[in-house]
């Protein structure tokens, strides 16, 4: 199943994503939760209950006609991992760690396929990496290797937007990674059923029609069921949590000279079996102040 979250009549709403359209799950079954993370916590009878619906639903409307958001509006955790592909480490001239290189990314910075990507006004360094996201889909700590697919609800394509010179002002990344807008993910969760195995999906980004990266999840350094149990070790993982893995070459820092992301650029980035996410670039509107 492609569990999507999008906005009908003003209110946001989950629903699957069956070939070119959409059943709302909240017609299809209105028994189920209405939030994304709580149909994840609901487990795996509730996921069942949903692809029951969709066999069975009475009404459909064209994905061209729905607005995507995020299928997770506001992560739990959004956790993400630096240098975690062999070219990648290599085309910024780091060693190969040792352990997952684990940071965070403020859950205020998630948007959706087609929301716009903020320039700030306090830089203008600002980075695409495509990425393979893992979403949870059950509570858990202290997960084995060997079952880590259990607790994972589905996959994702997401963007860790970076500003590369706050990035590298300070040992720790999140100032740097988690500007408002710099989380885009979607376009919808793939259910690990449909997926299968995860390690051997073809990643490709493009920028305003340049194809910068072009890799496979293959070449993962620690993979999604190694990153579930050196995660687990230390903490709770819940439903809802966002993990994304990591991005390979062709980040516009380590071109000569760079190219950073400028107002008028499309990213798109394309992961096998797991859709596009697709966002514009436009500097910071005016009026982002909250006060």
């Amino acid at each position: 199943m492609k569990l999507c979250t999008f906005v009908a009549g003003g209110a946001h709403r989950i629903g699957v994503v069956d070939g070119d359209a959409v059943v709302d799950l909240s017609d299809a079954a209105p028994d189920l939760p209405r939030e994304m993370t709580a149909l994840l916590a609901a487990g795996d009878a509730a996921l069942a209950r949903a692809a029951s619906a969709v066999k069975s639903a009475k009404s459909r409307t064209p994905l061209a006609a729905v607005s995507l958001a995020a299928p997770i509006l506001r992560p739990p955790k959004f956790l993400a991992i630096g240098l975690n592909y062999a070219d990648h480490i290599a085309e910024t001239g780091r060693e190969k760690p040792a352990l997952p290189t684990v940071f965070n990314k403020q859950s205020t910075c998630v948007v959706g396929p087609g929301a716009a990507i903020h320039i700030p006004r306090a830089s203008d360094k600002v980075d695409y990496e495509g990425e393979l996201a893992f979403v949870i889909g059950r509570r858990c700590r202290h997960v084995p290797r060997e079952r880590a697919h259990e607790v994972i609800a589905g996959y994702a394509v997401a963007n860790d937007v970076t500003v590369r010179d706050w990035q590298i002002r300070v040992p720790t990344w999140t100032m740097g990674k988690s500007w408002d807008t710099h989380g885009p993910l979607g376009p919808w969760i793939t259910t690990r059923d449909e997926v299968g195995e995860p390690h051997g999906l073809r990643l490709r980004t493009w920028v305003s029609g340049e194809l910068r990266q072009d890799s496979n999840t293959k070449q993962l350094i620690f993979d999604c069921f190694a990153l579930v149990e050196h995660l687990s070790t230390a903490f709770t993982l819940e439903p809802g949590d966002v993990i994304s893995t990591g991005t390979p070459s062709g980040v516009g820092v380590a071109m000569k000279p760079p190219k950073y992301l400028v107002p008028g650029d499309t990213v798109r980035i394309e992961i096998e079996g797991l859709g596009v996410l697709e966002n514009r670039v436009i500097a910071e509107p005016a009026d982002t102040a909250r006060i």
